[in-house]
């Protein structure tokens, strides 16, 4: 079974391009390096929040009140110990 690439990998890619692009402009150009890290970073945010709020993890806002057995909790992620 092969890994093909989602939506939330491609932002975490243009998140680093992002700031990797400002800090590369600003070591290679005249523009300071702080100004330049802020206008990349100002884009970054923008794809932080379409990430979390235009195209958000969930399909439907009640997909956020449905409730998990503990079961159906990854082991590494509960808090309580083995069921067994």
């Amino acid at each position: 079974m092969g890994y093909t690439l989602h939506y939330y990998d491609l932002v975490l890619a243009c998140i680093a391009a992002s700031l990797s692009l400002g800090a590369g402009i600003g070591y290679v150009t005249s523009v300071p390096l702080e100004p330049a890290l802020a206008v990349f970073g100002v884009i970054a945010i923008g794809l932080i929040g379409h990430a979390l709020f235009v195209n958000g993890p969930v399909d439907e806002p009640e997909d956020l009140t449905d409730e998990l057995e503990v079961e159906e909790v990854p082991q590494v992620l509960s808090p309580m110990g083995s069921a067994e």
